[in-house]
C-alpha cells in the first residue's frame, strides 16, 4: 500500500466518560467485535473473573477503576485501529487530557440513567477546544433510564452541540427491545446474551414489520413512531461534514455490557470519522500526515507495564511520514540524534516489535530514559510540536522516605514517576524547608505514587499534609528578587517546578485573589507561560 492508503485506513481515537458510565466495558466490547479478544472480560465482577484487558495494574483491579491510560491496537474490517482507553476517575484527568492531544476523535460514553455528569462536561470542553469530533454512546439502555428525548435535549443544551441520533431506542429498561437505525431504516432487535460474553444476536427488519409491533407493547410502539417522526421533522440534519467540524455529535443507544449496539457504533464510527489529520508546529506551520519527513511526539510515559522487567515505554503518536525501525531522528527538546531501534506496538501488557508505522499509529519506544512528555522526534529538525498542556495542581503533600537505607530505591522510583507525569514536584525557595513538595490534580494520585513506590520499587514512603491548595506559574519576565516572603501573602511560598520555572503556592482562593489585587504587575497563570505563547501561534 502507498502511504496515503495506509493513512486512509487508520483511525486513532479515545473513549472518555464519567466514572462508572461503562467506558472500560465498551472498550472490551470493541476488542471483542474487532476480533482482538475472543471473550470479553467482566468489569463489574472483576475480582471474581478475568481482569479487563486494558486495566493491568493490580491497584486498578482491586478498585475496579481505570487509573492509567492504555493503548490498544488492532485490525477490523480493513481498518487499523489505535484505541486509547483513558482513566475515568477525575483525579487522573490530567492523564486523559494528555491522551486527547494524540487522537483524531473521541467516543463519549454517557450513563443513560444519569445523563451529563461533571467529568463528562470537563472532558467535552477539552475536546471542543481541540476541535476533536465527538461520537456519543448512551449506555445501559437495558436498565432503568431517563427518557431518550430528555437525554438528547440535555446533550444539546448543556454541551451546546447539535445531536443526531443515528439509532433510536425501542423502549428502555426491562422494556428495551432494540434500536431503530435511522440512516438504514432498519430495526435491530435486542436479545440478552448470557453474561455479555459473546456477540449479541440481532434481527434486522423494517420498523413497520408486524413482528416488530408484536415484540413491542402497543404504547411503546406508538411512542417510538411518534418520537422518530418528531426527530425527522424537527431534529438535526445529518451531514458527515458537520461531524468533522464538531457542529453535531452522532448519538447511539445500546448496552455495552450486553454487547447490544456496540457493532452499530463501531461500524458507523469508522464510516463517519476522519483518518489522521494535520498537526500545527510551534512555528505555526501545518504538518500534513503525508509529508515525507517522519515526525511525532511523546504524549505518555509508563514504567513497569511488564512486572517481570524494569522497562519504560514512551508512547509516540506518529504525525507525518513513515516510521521504520532503526530510523535516525532528532529529539527537538535536547537537539540530540537518536536511533529508534526498540519500538513496539502495544496491546495492554502484550507487545510486538514494530518494523514500520504510519501517521495515526501509536508506537511504544522502550528503554530510552531521556524522553520526556511532549518531546518531538523528527527527521526534519525544523518541526517542533506544541507543548502538551500542563495543569496547576490543587492538592499538595510532603513525601518522605522513612528508611534511609532504602533511599536510593525511593529516589529512583519517585524520579521515574515524576517523568511519567503521575504527579508534579516543586522545590521550595526563600530558605524554606528543604524538601520536595508533590502536587496533583486529585488526591488519589498521591495514593498511586505511594502504592507504586512500594509495589514496583520496594520503597516505603510517608506523606504529610501541607497548607497549600492552589498554585500559579509566575511570568518569566518577573525577576525572582521581586518575590520575597514580604511580598507573598501569609502562608504562601515561592517554589520552582521540575523545569526551574518559578511558581507560587497559595493557601486559599482568597489568598490568591488578595495577592493579585495587591501586586497587579506580577503576572501569574494557571498554565505555563510558554504554553500560553504557543496557543497564540
Amino acid at each position: 500500500m502507498s502511504i496515503k492508503e495506509e493513512i486512509t485506513r487508520r483511525r486513532t481515537f479515545a473513549i472518555i466518560s464519567h466514572p462508572d458510565a461503562g467506558k472500560t466495558t465498551l472498550t472490551e466490547k470493541f476488542l471483542l467485535y474487532g476480533g482482538a479478544v475472543q471473550e470479553a472480560g467482566s468489569v463489574t465482577a472483576r475480582k471474581k473473573q478475568r481482569a479487563s484487558t486494558s486495566d493491568w495494574m493490580e491497584m486498578e483491579r482491586k478498585r475496579g477503576i481505570s487509573i492509567t491510560s492504555t493503548v490498544l491496537q488492532f485490525e477490523y474490517n480493513g481498518y487499523k485501529i489505535n484505541l486509547l482507553d483513558t482513566p475515568g476517575h477525575e483525579d487522573f484527568s490530567e492523564d486523559t487530557y494528555r491522551i486527547l492531544t494524540a487522537v483524531d476523535a473521541v467516543v463519549m460514553v454517557i450513563d443513560a440513567a444519569k445523563g451529563i455528569e461533571a467529568q463528562t462536561r470537563k472532558l467535552f470542553e477539552v475536546c471542543r477546544k481541540r476541535n476533536i469530533p465527538i461520537f456519543t454512546f448512551m449506555n445501559k439502555l437495558d436498565r432503568p433510564t431517563r427518557e431518550p428525548l430528555e437525554l438528547l435535549d440535555e446533550l444539546e443544551n448543556v454541551l451546546k452541540i447539535g445531536a443526531y441520533p443515528i439509532n433510536w431506542p425501542l423502549g428502555t429498561g426491562m422494556d428495551f427491545k432494540g434500536v431503530f437505525d435511522r440512516l438504514n431504516k432498519e430495526v435491530h432487535l435486542f436479545e440478552r446474551a448470557v453474561g455479555g460474553v459473546f456477540k449479541a444476536p440481532v434481527s434486522i427488519m423494517d420498523l413497520k414489520d408486524p413482528f416488530v409491533s408484536e415484540r413491542l407493547s402497543e404504547s411503546t410502539h406508538k411512542t417510538v413512531l411518534e418520537e422518530i417522526e418528531m426527530l425527522d421533522i424537527a431534529g438535526e440534519e445529518f451531514h458527515p461534514e458537520r461531524v468533522f467540524s464538531g457542529e453535531i455529535t452522532p448519538v447511539f443507544f445500546g448496552s455495552a455490557m450486553n454487547n447490544f449496539g456496540v457493532q452499530l457504533l463501531l461500524d458507523n464510527f469508522l464510516k463517519y470519522s476522519l483518518p489522521p489529520g494535520s498537526f500545527t508546529s510551534l512555528k505555526g506551520e501545518t504538518i500534513l500526515p503525508e509529508d515525507e519527513a517522519f515526525s511525532g511526539f511523546i504524549f505518555k510515559i509508563q514504567a513497569n507495564m511488564d512486572p517481570r522487567h524494569r522497562d519504560r515505554i514512551a508512547f509516540l503518536r506518529v504525525c507525518s511520514g513513515k516510521f521504520v525501525r532503526n530510523i535516525n531522528v532528532t529529539n527537538a527538546s535536547t537537539g540530540k540524534k537518536i536511533r529508534l531501534s526498540n519500538a513496539h506496538s502495544v496491546f495492554g501488557q502484550q507487545r510486538e516489535t514494530v518494523d514500520e508505522a504510519f501517521p495515526g499509529d501509536i508506537v511504544g519506544l522502550i528503554g530510552n530514559s531521556n524522553f520526556g512528555i511532549g518531546d518531538t522526534l523528527t527527521e526534519n529538525e525544523a518541526i517542533v510540536y506544541k507543548a502538551i498542556p500542563q495543569f496547576a495542581p490543587e492538592h499538595f503533600i510532603y513525601l518522605n522516605n522513612p528508611d534511609t537505607s532504602n533511599y536510593k530505591r525511593f529516589r529512583d522510583g519517585l524520579e521515574q514517576l515524576l517523568q511519567e507525569g503521575v504527579v508534579q514536584s516543586f522545590q521550595l525557595k526563600n530558605n524554606y524547608r528543604e524538601v520536595t513538595v508533590l502536587g496533583a490534580v486529585g488526591p488519589l494520585q498521591f495514593e498511586v505514587v505511594q502504592y507504586r513506590l512500594k509495589s514496583e520499587y520496594n520503597a516505603e514512603s510517608v506523606s504529610e499534609p501541607t497548607q497549600w491548595s492552589l498554585m500559579r506559574w509566575v511570568s518569566p519576565a518577573i525577576d525572582e528578587s521581586e518575590l520575597t516572603n514580604h511580598v507573598l501573602p501569609v502562608g504562601a511560598v515561592l517554589a520552582g517546578d521540575n523545569k526551574g520555572r518559578n511558581v507560587i503556592l497559595f493557601t486559599s482562593e482568597w489568598s490568591l485573589q488578595h495577592f493579585m489585587d495587591k501586586h497587579p504587575k506580577i503576572i501569574i497563570s494557571d498554565t505555563p507561560f510558554e504554553e500560553l505563547e504557543a496557543a497564540k501561534v
